[in-house]
């Protein structure tokens, strides 16, 4: 269990940087960070504890829809938005459009090997990912459908708050999902060595 908080943690904390370099690449941002770009620009915020702000509002989306937060739910709510709040006041923004176009896909897989570490810990879902199960469950929506009205609703709220929304937009929608897809893939595959590894050695 302390492996997998640790785990957690790690793998929160590495997803909150890569939020901030995809903010300071200044190329566009996935559709929930355009919403906390947007909220920022509004209320002067900033932009990782509006993260925080919303990740707790959306975790009480989930009492009517009859979901339980875990450990792991928790901790996203407090770790990422702190992270990226810290690390944007580290991270320099890019000038340059084609380094920043670099630079967001270097946020992208970071993102992705992050998601590969924390989900690793089987701990609880994040409550962004949380509300799209849960919407599933209660209504029997298809998983795609949810996370394309909620994503697509908060993405033109973020924009028309002032968020940033451009090709970072476009590259993160097409490119978080396959990312993710081999960060878990990787983990499954250490996970099962270190098991094998251990029968061995007993």
């Amino acid at each position: 269990m302390l492996l997998r908080l640790l785990r957690l943690v790690i793998g929160l904390a590495l997803f909150g940087i890569g939020c901030a370099v995809l903010v300071q690449a200044g190329i566009g941002l996935d559709p929930w960070t355009v919403l906390a770009e947007g909220l920022s620009v509004q209320t002067g915020i900033g932009i990782g504890w509006i993260v925080v702000i919303t990740g707790a509002l959306v975790l009480l989306a989930w009492i009517p829809l009859r979901q339980r937060p875990g450990i792991g739910t928790i901790a996203n709510i407090l770790v990422v938005g702190t992270v990226m709040q810290g690390a944007l006041a580290v991270i320099p923004p890019v000038e340059n459009y084609l380094w920043g176009v670099l630079v967001f896909v270097f946020g992208i897989a970071l993102i992705a090997a992050a998601s590969g570490i924390y989900l690793g810990a089987d701990l609880g879902p994040g409550p962004r990912d949380g509300l799209m199960t849960g919407l599933h469950a209660r209504f029997g929506w298809p998983i795609w459908v949810c996370r394309f009205a909620v994503e697509g609703s908060v993405l033109v709220t973020g924009w028309l708050l002032g968020g940033t929304v451009g090709l970072g937009t476009v590259l993160f929608a097409v490119l978080i999902g396959p990312g993710v897809h081999v960060a878990l893939d990787v983990s499954a595959r250490w996970r099962a060595l270190r098991v094998r590894r251990a029968t061995i050695s007993v």
